[in-house]
């Protein structure tokens, strides 16, 4: 076996003298110091801020893509039932501004929903208790009709409506709010009626038109005391005049409500039974009849 004899490279022998480090922490130098971690931060996605992600999203997607509508479903569940709630006080005329900072649209879906299965349930429940109070003993049958009708009347009213209106607005030069803010002020608006259907179950007429009229004073107003500023701001005064088209349009949709969902009323007997000579049935008093039939209509 030979050997080879090597010279030594002198550049070797320099050792760490020969070497030379750079940083690439800036002139600040500490890599524990606040100041330097920003300044030293790169644009790349590791370390992006949440609002560069979604600045980024909103630029690519366009908005037929689930990825331009997730920023509006991102909210969560208090943030929800706060703006729900405060939909309930009178003094929320400044709702856009105060509680929808920045809109969803998570809050309104489940909203009108939610409210789709309540009017259900609750006038199902309704009808079997005053089908059971009527004759007892026989069968009711569940119309699930009501619940398509519910799904169309509650998502035309609560989504198709502040899209036309939105649109309407636009077309007129009106631009103080989005699509996403006027779908969230009409979707909010409808929590009200979620407990007033579940109290609604109660049998007894006076109490529904009471609970039906104080829901459609409480969202009609908050709807109009958070619509009309925007249309004000309007150059043209005809403008304004929308509002009275929406009055008319929430208070139809308060009696369609009564009448479609909160109508079911314990049937008595009408008409006396006729005595039979000989016959099983009592004589009956048909003045008191009448008169019981008649305080119970009233």
């Amino acid at each position: 076996m030979a050997y080879v004899q090597v010279e030594a490279d002198d550049r070797l022998e320099e050792g760490p003298v020969g070497l030379q480090f750079k940083s690439f922490l800036g002139a600040d130098g500490d890599i524990g110091s606040d100041n330097s971690r920003s300044q030293g931060r790169s644009p790349g996605l590791g370390n992006a801020d949440r609002g560069y992600l979604q600045n980024q999203r909103k630029a690519t997607s366009a908005f037929w893509m689930v990825e331009y509508y997730q920023p509006y479903f991102d909210v969560d569940t208090q943030t929800v039932l706060k703006r729900c709630y405060a939909t309930l006080i009178p003094t929320s005329t400044n709702y856009l501004s105060t509680h929808l900072n920045p809109a969803d649209l998570y809050g309104p879906f489940w909203t009108l929903t939610t409210l789709i299965f309540t009017l259900f349930l609750s006038s199902s429940l309704a009808a079997s208790i005053s089908a059971y109070l009527s004759a007892p003993g026989t069968d009711y049958d569940y119309d699930f009709t009501l619940l398509s009708v519910a799904v169309s009347l509650v998502y035309a009213y609560g989504i198709g409506l502040p899209v036309l209106l939105w649109l309407g607005l636009r077309y007129l030069g009106v631009g103080e709010w989005s699509v996403v803010e006027a779908v969230a002020v009409w979707g909010y608006a409808q929590f009200v009626w979620i407990p007033v259907s579940i109290l609604c179950v109660i049998p007894v007429p006076i109490v529904r038109w009471v609970l039906v009229f104080l829901a459609f004073a409480s969202s009609g107003y908050f709807l109009v005391t958070n619509v009309y500023p925007i249309l004000a701001s309007a150059e043209a005064k005809a403008t304004r005049l929308v509002i009275i088209l929406i009055a008319v349009l929430h208070a139809a949709l308060a009696l369609t409500f009564k009448i479609l969902f909160f109508s079911y009323y314990v049937v008595q007997k009408i008409g006396a039974d006729i005595p039979i000579p000989g016959g099983d049935v009592p004589a009956v008093n048909t003045t008191v009849t009448l008169a019981q039939r008649a305080l119970f209509m009233l």
